[in-house]
């Protein structure tokens, strides 16, 4: 029961006027700023830091830091303030615009398999890199335990084991009974399930009922877009400020004993980026040298931002516009992967999860691995899609493998770079998967002519 007012929204004209603000922006001047902005930021960091050029004490090297830093917590405070309109917003757009419950529940099912795959994918490549290259053994082990901390003794995970007699109460937990309060605890996944309710109630509806909420669900979106647009103008900044505070902070020392670790992370999101571009030359019949033409801006926008939820309006037009995904497609997966879609901060949690046993010489067993893999599969789906969700999920796997509170300390220092990466990994399997289900689902046929 698609309607004019559930397929005008994509193309409103000034949702239009905003996404090419920003594609003008990255296409202009945009990117070369942030690039400066990131080498500047970390020579920055490393000539005022207390271990580099000495030329401040470290009390006024943390002074310094916090200012060159508000541009950045600025510029995120923008982003995470308009992650949840825009989120339930662009969902119930895609949902009513679908058009066909029967494709709808033929998507929803696919997409759910190709996010879980791709996510366990991801796992698995993370902890075989960590494993092999051992990024633990780089640093200093005893100088790390006696600052944050020996390892905790945890108690038998048998104490901790879900019961069966508990897993109808956590089903009917993942239905937000209050929806207000869900918002408030970004419990993200509580949150795409009421949008997705939202948009199929509307779907079921006559179109003139339906019609004001599709309004007011559009003119939602268009402001939630208004204020990214200008919070990618601090975007340069932001960087700039926020590598200077990390550079400031943990030093070159400590910037090079993590570099083993920030290689291995980087090196394991590129082997799944190519995974993704060897899923679309098969599953999709599409070069990669094209669908990397054609997102070049989205995976920029991504990177800058740190956040999926945020590039998901400029996401859905690259896709139809560029790449020839349908509206009913691309509209539905964008925001649900967005929110459900955390394979590169699953791949990064295990990496970091891993390297700190080995710093604190936590022993584990496969086991222990696969466990650690089911538990990072489940937190990350349905994460906050806004700055720094993955530091604080990692933060309660870390918990129960005896990791002190400390070792996330370690990891804060370098977790921006990391976070601009694997979000943008992120929005890449997005992507994949609007490319795939077009082309493996295909459209209802229409109904032969009457007479």
């Amino acid at each position: 029961m698609a309607t004019e007012s559930t397929d005008r929204y994509f193309g409103f004209k000034p949702l239009e006027e905003l996404t090419d603000t920003i594609q003008r922006l990255i296409r202009t001047r945009l990117w070369a700023q942030i690039v400066i902005g990131m080498v500047l930021g970390i020579a920055v960091g490393m000539l005022l830091s207390p271990e580099g050029g000495a030329l401040l004490s470290e009390s006024d090297a943390d002074v310094v830091a916090g200012w060159l830093a508000l541009p950045g917590q600025v510029f995120l405070a923008l982003i995470q303030m308009v992650v949840l309109p825009l989120v339930v917003a662009s969902i119930v757009l895609g949902v009513a615009s679908s058009g066909d419950p029967a494709q709808l529940r033929k998507m929803g099912g696919r997409v759910g398999v190709f996010f879980l795959a791709t996510t366990a994918a991801a796992t698995a490549i993370g902890i075989s890199l960590a494993l092999v290259v051992q990024p633990g053994n780089y640093l200093d082990r005893e100088t790390v335990q006696q600052t944050l901390g020996p390892a905790q003794v945890v108690a038998s995970a048998a104490s901790d084991e879900v019961k069966l007699a508990d897993l109808p109460d956590r089903i009917v937990a993942l239905i937000p009974s209050d929806p207000a309060r869900a918002a408030l605890n970004q419990s993200m996944l509580q949150i795409v399930l009421f949008a997705i309710l939202m948009g199929i109630a509307l779907l079921a509806i006559p179109a003139v009922r339906s019609r004001p909420l599709l309004d007011l669900a559009g003119s939602l979106q268009e402001v939630s877009m208004q204020v990214v647009s200008w919070a990618m103008l601090l975007a340069p900044y932001a960087v700039f400020g926020l590598l200077a505070q990390i550079s400031i902070k943990i030093g070159l020392q400590a910037l090079l004993g993590l570099s083993v670790y920030v290689g291995v992370v980087i090196a394991g999101l590129v082997a799944l980026d190519l995974l993704y571009l060897a899923l679309v030359a098969i599953g999709a019949r599409m070069s990669p040298a094209r669908f990397l033409s054609a997102t070049r801006e989205v995976q920029l926008l991504a990177f800058s931002t740190s956040s999926s939820a945020a590039v998901m309006p400029l996401s859905i037009r690259t896709v139809q516009d560029k790449l020839g995904v349908r509206p009913s497609i691309a509209q539905f997966v964008i925001p649900v992967g967005a929110t459900v879609n955390m394979a590169g901060t699953a791949l990064y949690q295990v990496v970091a999860a891993v390297f700190l046993t080995q710093v604190f010489g936590v022993d584990i067993t496969l086991g222990d691995l696969l466990l650690l893999s089911a538990t990072t599969i489940g937190a990350s789906i349905g994460s906050p899609s806004s700055p720094g969700a993955g530091i604080v999920i990692l933060a309660t796997i870390l918990q129960s493998m005896g990791i002190p509170p400390g070792g996330v300390a370690l990891l804060i220092g370098v977790d921006r770079i990391l976070d601009m990466s694997r979000t943008t990994v992120n929005v890449v399997g997005d992507l994949v998967a609007c490319v795939l289900m077009n082309r493996w689902i295909k459209p209802e046929a229409s109904p032969p002519a009457a007479g």
